[in-house]
């Protein structure tokens, strides 16, 4: 169970009618009335003065106060009104969640320490909110989230450890649940002490999931913790051409200067970029976007090339077959690190910890991939399958190494899958071999995978004796086998639908293969070191 955190929450009173005044220009200082579902959500202050209350029906608020405004309820106009104000907390306290429109909440710690104690980083927040957007505020300050809404209500700081007791005294309809307060109110629980008295065991088996949660609040305790949001930095970087470009060679150019700065930017940061997003503006207007994938570091030298790639994609294209090129010139590029990670997290590679060996490495691959093109150095990325072939799948260089199919670490996910160790050396396309039993006819294997008799010799031809060393013709003794593993796979679709039975060998010489019949063929699909 996660601490609760001391937490300062501002509250917006009424603010779906601030919403409509700020949005819509509807005056707040009259009566006013925000309806939903034909109820009152939320009315003015001199709406309230002649008698209107949150859910009373609309013929009823009308009857009450005959020159009351009605406007709908609209959630984004709340939105979009709330943003200044999260963006004014925003400028004075970094960590702000929003936890609906009218309310946000950041940990009371940082601003109270840096602002000189809990109420003056209160009165701070409250009176940068009312001289930016001009939003009358309230700031409650609790341990946890519930207890700081309730807090805020009456602009109350409750002490440290004094959430509890603040609570006790509160009525049940706090916790805003009308059916739950209502029947605790006829069960005789009044407030939340009362309910936070009861056995936790005892209200899951009474009121559910939901009660549940609610007791935990009423103890005090939230029941998920503050998930802040704190503002990223800007690390996009963008260059503004004097002429439009047109030549592959020109752009490159540019982008090797842009590729320098955003690998400063981020290094100053300590970061690495995953996944970088390329964009291009034309003299024309038109906007240009790719995002590149990556796995480990990107040095400036990679970056520079994946744009040079991305550019020669864009203005030579047409000629390969791909979209028509831009309509002018490119006046504008600019990198965006869409996805970036701690350099300390990058995950330690065939030449060790991020350092100088890695990045020599890194960059005489990259500079083979520059001359030779990005399919032209590839890696293994390892991933599910029931056959070595389809758990293997080879990736450019600087890629993101993302299987294809889930990894198989969980047994039930590929039932049928060989068991370990794996072989040594994946064929890309299986050979044909032919296998013998002791009387010299040929191993057949039924559809219910019986065998005519057990395995004796193998024989090859010339490509594969090549590979296993197995003469034509007598063949080689086989004096051991596994199998059968069998493996129908999408029998849902006749094209794609492929059924054999694989078999592990070892011969008389030491080698050991990996071979399967289907369609009464035998195939060599591996070889086991």
């Amino acid at each position: 169970m996660s601490a609760v955190v001391r937490t300062l929450l501002l509250w917006c009173p009424d603010w779906p009618v601030l919403a409509a005044e700020i949005i819509d220009g509807v005056p707040a200082t009259g009566p006013v009335a925000v309806l939903h579902a034909n109820r009152v959500l939320a009315c003015s202050e001199q709406a309230r003065a002649e008698g209107v209350r949150r859910g009373l029906r609309r013929r009823e608020a009308q009857g009450r106060c005959p020159g009351l405004t009605v406007v709908d309820h609209d959630p984004g106009r709340d939105a979009r009104a709330f943003e200044p104000v999260v963006a004014a907390v925003e400028e004075v306290a970094a960590g702000v969640e929003v936890i609906r429109p009218g309310a946000c909440a950041l940990p009371a710690r940082g601003p109270s320490r840096y602002l000189g104690g809990e109420e003056a980083a209160a009165e701070r927040i409250v009176e940068h909110v009312a001289q930016s957007c001009a939003v009358e505020s309230q700031v409650g300050i609790a341990d946890g989230v519930f207890a700081a809404g309730l807090a805020a209500r009456q602009g109350r700081i409750v002490p440290p450890g004094g959430t509890p007791e603040f609570l006790s005294t509160q009525p049940v309809e706090a916790l805003g649940r009308p059916p739950l307060a209502d029947l605790l109110r006829r069960l005789g629980v009044r407030t939340l002490g009362d309910f936070a008295a009861l056995s936790a065991g005892d209200v899951l088996a009474r009121f559910g999931f939901d009660g549940a949660l609610a007791h935990r609040m009423a103890a005090g305790r939230d029941d998920r913790p503050l998930a802040v949001r704190r503002p990223p930095a800007d690390l996009t970087v963008t260059a503004d051409l004097d002429e439009p470009i047109e030549r592959v060679d020109v752009a490159a150019f540019a982008a090797r200067t842009l590729a320098e700065r955003l690998h400063e930017r981020l290094a100053g940061h300590g970061l690495a970029c995953t996944r970088l997003g390329i964009e291009a503006v034309t003299a024309h207007g038109q906007e240009l976007h790719r995002v590149w994938r990556h796995d480990g570091l990107l040095s400036a030298a990679a970056i520079a090339d994946r744009v040079r790639w991305q550019l020669d994609g864009w203005l030579t294209g047409a000629r390969r077959g791909g979209p028509a090129r831009p309509t002018a010139g490119i006046i504008r590029l600019r990198l965006v690190p869409d996805g970036v990670l701690a350099q300390a997290g990058l995950q330690p590679g065939l030449w060790g910890e991020t350092g100088e060996e890695r990045e020599r490495a890194h960059r005489a691959l990259t500079r083979v991939q520059g001359l030779l093109g990005p399919e032209a150095v590839v890696t293994a990325a390892l991933g599910g399958g029931r056959s070595p072939a389809d758990q293997v799948r080879l990736v450019p260089w600087g890629d993101e190494r993302a299987p294809t199919r889930p990894p198989a670490a969980p047994l039930p996910s590929w039932p049928g899958r060989l068991p370990p160790p794996s072989p040594a050396v994946v064929l890309p396309t299986a050979l044909a071999v032919h296998v013998w039993d002791a009387a010299g006819e040929p191993v057949t294997v039924s559809a219910r995978l019986a065998m005519s008799a057990p395995p004796a010799r193998l024989s090859t031809d010339a490509t594969v004796e090549a590979l296993v060393r197995v003469g034509v013709g007598r063949g080689v003794e086989i004096v051991g086998w596994a199998g059968p593993w069998p493996v129908d796979e999408r029998w849902w679709a006749p094209t794609e639908a492929r059924r054999r039975a694989r078999f592990q060998v070892c011969l008389a010489d030491g080698t050991a293969l990996l071979l399967a019949v289907e369609h009464g063929r035998w195939l060599l699909e591996a070889i086991y070191d």
